[in-house]
């Protein structure tokens, strides 16, 4: 072996230059997929005078076979084996070190392979996990010099099966509410460590009493290849501020073995703590040398002091904080699971813009992106694993639970934004198995409550709905959904309070209501008499259906962004005055697919969000806005409400949800007066007005003003005074060009007399026929090619470079056409 290991050692070391500081490289590019199950790796690798079989389609990094599959609207999405496969230089190596392929999760089981073998396995979607393929790859480059089938000389080739089956013996449970991705949807990195090396390094810190000073520990999971015993390794670390000065070093010796060791303390003197409006970050620069070689790690981390009052408020730093929360799912549309970092931080400075200090991170652990841009942005985190609903599977799902919690715990530990570990979501939903036995439950449950804290003393543990292990773990949530699945919004404060005096430490995650985008009322509340006033907080069975059952808005609701942000307004008016509440986490900052809802208005998407899945901002972001941010802003309900309807001289309601101090609304260009804002003042915290407009073209214009800034929004809309009878007709509109290959197309509904129907709520499918494409399955509201209307009208884009054919039908219309001529082509 050691003969083989210096001829590998000179083979890497004539392809590049070693390094003694390590790297590590991400492979995005030069994969190839292909979808379903191959015989062996060797179908990957074999040269085509072989086969041409399989197909194998070249893809990048991050990528999941479900972009958009997970909201075809002709599901269900693809569940089953995927393969990857690409060739790796092996360019820079540690003498005597290691070579790691590390992924930074993966959808949801997955194989690796070094040529045909199999190098290493894991179980879970969402934790990192590395592979050491060191041997491997040694053994490959002396069996196959010249490279062999398709593989290039002096290349690795590289192999992993990812598979997201179904699986009842696996988390989170296909009973979960959300999309089950496969696929390599994160970072795969090639990492080179020494034969001494820390695989991670945890901070741990305790505050003086007055939060100016920080006592500090590091300490270190050592991994060690060398062979020798007895000996040591020097540790420098390095402290360093937000502007990179240097506010600490210590260089410490200590004994080369396996395991956790301690590896510094000390003191640093006049704390900058971190918070929402101030995330000071401290960067902490790590060196081992052993033998002369040195590993480098650098990674940043804040301090702070969290409390959650017993029946009582969370405080950071000593002062109460209004946790004002909102939730995120890794799904974007076009890409499912498979975010950029350049989406990601668009996404969470979003979130921050609309006044977030708080995120529960639903329903597993996230990249280190996310956690990154939380403690970044100033961002509290709820991060849990996926023990999503189903109940209790055996021996190999438990340790999965295990394992992952101990993975998120382990490698999440110094992101500054953590306060909550969360072990499960709605655990009392059975399903998966013949019996449900909450006893066994209970003491899973404990069990995981156990080890979280024996990993982490200083943090929470926190669960959702799960009535029956509340008192387990330290911060508890109901479900308390008031004015959605459960009786009325004007209910919340009442049900929230009841059930905080249950539990010792409350904090509310999940409420909301579903907001099909551009869908408006005149009368959202319309119908809700009906619908009790419950003072019970628990979802009943089959809740979240849209048939069957007891009244409730979900089912018997309008969908429309007007209910939805009246809910949301409501709600942030009584938070406002629950002095002792902690928070809450707003269900959820943007559309996500899921299986579990094919027949919603977009197939196969909980519409729940502030946004849409391309985050294109629904009414309910500015509600948000109005209450959580400083910065001045004004939004008119709403820039989407195109034809508002009623009678000749009816009165109207305008509702204008801003932060500004005082607000003046124009009609028309005629003033209606000035109102000023009143937090208690429901709706629209008191910026409303009540007026007649004009049949036809109408104008608003509202000039809000705080201290001494002043802001300006504007919208314009048809008033439609016509009645209209039943939709039996569609019609196209002109299609309107976007850019040189791209086009909208829309469809509005209309009575047997030609009237626009502006409320109608008809299910129209596109099709395309010719030189064009539909841009569809992206779950958005103008990217379905089947859609319900949103207030008599539903559309799509799509992409030619000549001509094509789009077609739409709607159940009792016929099928229309319209032709579009892409006249720009040379």
């Amino acid at each position: 072996m050691k003969k083989l290991i210096v001829i590998i050692l000179s083979l890497f070391i004539a392809h590049g230059l070693q390094s003694q500081n390590g790297e590590s490289k991400r492979l995005l590019k030069d994969w190839w997929f292909y979808k379903t199950d191959i015989g062996s790796p060797w179908e990957a690798f074999r040269s085509e005078r072989l086969s041409k079989l399989p197909v194998f389609k070249k893809v990048q990094l991050p990528h999941t076979y479900n972009a958009f599959d997970a909201v075809d609207p002709d599901g269900p999405y693809y569940q089953g084996p995927a393969w990857y496969y690409t060739f790796i230089k092996i360019d820079t190596l540690y003498p005597k070190g290691r070579i790691l392929l590390h992924f930074e999760g993966a959808g949801q089981e997955s194989d690796v392979y070094v040529f045909l073998k199999k190098a290493g396995h894991h179980k879970g979607g969402y934790d990192e996990w590395s592979v050491d393929i060191t041997e491997y790859a040694e053994r490959y480059f002396v069996e196959y010099p010249e490279g062999v089938g398709r593989v290039p000389k002096g290349l690795l080739p590289v192999a992993v099966r990812t598979d997201n089956s179904r699986d009842v013996n696996r988390i989170p449970s296909d009973l979960s509410d959300f999309t089950i991705y496969g696929g390599l949807y994160r970072n795969v990195w090639l990492e080179y460590v020494p034969q001494v090396y820390f695989n991670s390094i945890h901070v741990d810190y305790t505050l003086s009493k007055n939060f100016k000073k920080a006592f500090v520990t590091l300490s270190g999971n050592l991994k060690n290849f060398s062979g020798e015993k007895g000996k040591n390794a020097v540790v420098t670390i390095t402290v360093k501020d937000e502007n990179g000065k240097r506010i600490k070093q210590v260089k410490e010796q200590i004994p080369v073995k396996e395991g956790k060791t301690e590896i510094g303390s000390f003191k640093i003197k006049n704390v900058k703590l971190w918070s929402p409006d101030n995330p000071f970050l401290y960067t902490f620069n790590v060196e081992l040398n052993f033998h002369g070689t040195i590993q480098k790690k650098s990674f940043k981390t804040g301090f702070k002091h969290f409390e959650f009052e017993d029946h009582g408020p969370f405080f950071l730093n000593g002062k109460r904080l209004l946790l004002r929360g909102t939730s995120y799912h890794e799904d974007y549309a076009g890409r499912g699971a498979a975010g950029t970092k350049e989406l990601m931080r668009k996404e969470f400075l979003m979130m921050k813009e609309m006044g977030v200090n708080f995120i529960r991170l639903g329903h597993y652990q996230q990249p280190q992106y996310v956690l990154d841009l939380c403690d970044s942005l100033g961002i509290l985190v709820w991060e849990e694993i996926p023990w999503c609903r189903g109940g209790l599977g055996n021996d190999e799902y438990r340790q999965q639970a295990r394992r992952m919690l101990t993975n998120l715990i382990n490698q999440h530990y110094n992101h500054a934004s953590v306060i909550i570990w969360g072990l499960g979501n709605e655990n009392d939903w059975p399903g998966d198995f013949p019996q449900f036995e909450k006893d066994s439950i209970i003491a899973f449950m404990k069990s995981l409550n156990n080890l979280a804290h024996s990993l982490d003393p200083v943090r929470k543990t926190a669960i959702r709905r799960c009535d029956f292990c509340k008192n387990i773990v330290d911060v508890y949530s109901p479900s308390i959904w008031a004015g959605w699945y459960r009786g009325k919004y004007t209910s919340y404060k009442e049900v929230s309070k009841m059930e905080a005096d249950k539990v010792k430490h409350f904090l509310h995650a999940e409420w909301g209501a579903s907001m099909h985008p551009e869908r408006h009322s005149e009368n959202p509340d319309k119908g809700l008499g009906k619908i009790a006033n419950v003072n019970e907080a628990d979802e009943r069975s089959g809740d979240f259906l849209l048939t069957g059952g007891e009244p409730r808005v979900s089912k018997d609701g309008d969908w429309s962004e007007t209910y939805g942000c009246n809910l949301i307004d409501w709600t942030l008016k009584e938070q406002e005055t629950m002095d002792w509440l902690t928070g809450s986490a707003f269900w959820i900052f943007k559309d996500f697919s899921t299986p579990l809802r094919p027949d919603n208005p977009i197939p196969y998407v909980n519409e729940k969000g502030a946004v849409q899945r391309d985050f294109t901002p629904k009414d309910a972001y500015y509600v948000f806005q109005s209450y959580w941010t400083d910065k001045p802003m004004a939004h008119i309900y709403s820039h989407t409400w195109k034809t508002r309807w009623g009678a000749e001289n009816e009165n109207k309601l305008i509702k204008v949800y801003s932060n500004c101090d005082v607000a003046e609304l124009f009609l028309n260009g005629k003033s209606l007066g000035k109102r000023k804002r009143n937090s208690r003042d429901f709706p629209a915290a008191g910026l409303r007005w009540k007026t007649t407009f004009k049949p036809g073209l109408n104008k608003v214009k509202v000039v809000a003003q705080k201290g001494d800034v002043t802001v300006i929004d504007s919208v314009t809309f048809i008033y439609q005074t016509e009645k209209w009878g039943k939709p039996v007709q569609l019609k196209f509109e002109p299609a309107e060009r976007i850019n040189d290959s791209t086009f909208s197309v829309c469809v509005k509904a209309y009575d047997k007399d030609n009237i626009f129907c502006p409320d109608a709520k008809n299910v129209v499918i596109f099709g395309i026929a010719g030189k064009g494409k539909l841009l569809d399955d992206l779950g958005t509201i103008n990217g379905s090619r089947k859609i319900q209307m949103s207030n008599g009208k539903a559309c799509i884009k799509i992409v030619t470079n000549e001509k094509a054919v789009v077609s739409a039908v709607s159940k009792n219309t016929s099928s229309i056409f319209i032709k579009i001529n892409n006249n720009l082509k040379p």
